[in-house]
Protein backbone atom coordinates (compact mmCIF):
# COMPACT_ATOMS: atom_id res chain seq x y z
CA UNK A 1 0.00 0.00 0.00
CA UNK A 2 1.42 3.48 -0.76
CA UNK A 3 0.42 6.63 0.48
CA UNK A 4 -2.20 7.13 -2.49
CA UNK A 5 -3.64 4.09 -1.61
CA UNK A 6 -3.96 4.78 2.30
CA UNK A 7 -6.14 7.59 1.21
CA UNK A 8 -8.03 6.15 -0.47
CA UNK A 9 -8.66 3.49 2.02
CA UNK A 10 -9.21 6.24 4.30
CA UNK A 11 -11.53 8.05 2.15
CA UNK A 12 -13.63 4.56 1.92
CA UNK A 13 -13.54 3.58 5.44
CA UNK A 14 -14.91 7.35 6.94
CA UNK A 15 -16.85 8.72 4.06
CA UNK A 16 -14.49 11.90 4.11
CA UNK A 17 -13.93 13.64 1.17
CA UNK A 18 -10.60 12.39 -0.47
CA UNK A 19 -9.28 16.21 0.53
CA UNK A 20 -9.83 16.00 3.88
CA UNK A 21 -8.71 12.28 3.83
CA UNK A 22 -5.32 13.53 2.27
CA UNK A 23 -4.70 16.67 4.88
CA UNK A 24 -5.32 14.39 7.71
CA UNK A 25 -3.29 11.40 6.44
CA UNK A 26 -0.31 14.41 6.21
CA UNK A 27 -1.38 15.76 9.21
CA UNK A 28 -0.84 12.67 10.84
CA UNK A 29 2.55 12.05 9.18
CA UNK A 30 3.98 15.49 9.81
CA UNK A 31 2.70 14.85 13.86
CA UNK A 32 4.69 11.68 13.73
CA UNK A 33 7.75 13.18 12.19
CA UNK A 34 8.36 16.51 13.80
CA UNK A 35 7.74 14.35 17.28
CA UNK A 36 10.94 12.11 16.18
CA UNK A 37 12.63 15.37 15.25
CA UNK A 38 12.49 16.50 18.55
CA UNK A 39 13.29 13.23 20.21
CA UNK A 40 10.30 12.31 21.26
CA UNK A 41 8.36 8.88 21.04
CA UNK A 42 5.41 8.22 19.65
CA UNK A 43 3.08 5.54 21.16
CA UNK A 44 0.00 4.48 19.29
CA UNK A 45 -1.71 2.20 21.85
CA UNK A 46 -2.93 -0.98 19.62
CA UNK A 47 -0.65 -0.09 16.91
CA UNK A 48 3.27 0.17 17.64
CA UNK A 49 5.90 2.72 18.80
CA UNK A 50 7.86 4.97 16.69
CA UNK A 51 11.53 5.47 18.82
CA UNK A 52 14.25 7.77 16.98
CA UNK A 53 17.52 5.04 17.70
CA UNK A 54 21.10 5.94 18.33
CA UNK A 55 23.15 3.62 15.70
CA UNK A 56 27.14 3.82 16.76
CA UNK A 57 29.91 4.70 14.69
CA UNK A 58 31.48 1.63 13.15
CA UNK A 59 33.75 0.18 10.27
CA UNK A 60 33.01 -1.24 7.00
CA UNK A 61 34.15 -2.33 3.83
CA UNK A 62 33.85 -0.82 0.04
CA UNK A 63 32.61 -3.79 -1.88
CA UNK A 64 34.10 -2.98 -4.51
CA UNK A 65 37.53 -2.06 -3.02
CA UNK A 66 37.34 -3.84 -0.05
CA UNK A 67 38.97 -0.98 1.63
CA UNK A 68 38.28 -0.36 5.21
CA UNK A 69 35.75 2.57 5.62
CA UNK A 70 34.44 4.20 8.96
CA UNK A 71 30.52 5.02 9.06
CA UNK A 72 29.69 7.53 11.02
CA UNK A 73 27.24 7.71 13.91
CA UNK A 74 23.40 8.24 13.46
CA UNK A 75 20.03 8.90 14.16
CA UNK A 76 17.69 6.75 12.64
CA UNK A 77 13.68 6.01 13.00
CA UNK A 78 12.72 2.52 14.60
CA UNK A 79 9.12 0.97 15.00
CA UNK A 80 8.09 -1.55 17.05
CA UNK A 81 4.77 -3.31 16.20
CA UNK A 82 2.50 -3.10 19.27
CA UNK A 83 0.26 -6.58 20.14
CA UNK A 84 -3.01 -6.12 18.55
CA UNK A 85 -0.70 -5.63 15.42
CA UNK A 86 1.09 -8.52 15.79
CA UNK A 87 -1.53 -10.34 16.53
CA UNK A 88 -3.66 -9.50 13.72
CA UNK A 89 -0.73 -10.07 11.03
CA UNK A 90 -0.88 -13.68 12.92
Amino acid sequence: MNKGELIDAVTAQTGLPKADAMRAVDATLEAITNALKAGDTVAIVGFGTFAVKSRAARSGRNPQTGATIQIPASQVPGFKAGKALKDAVN
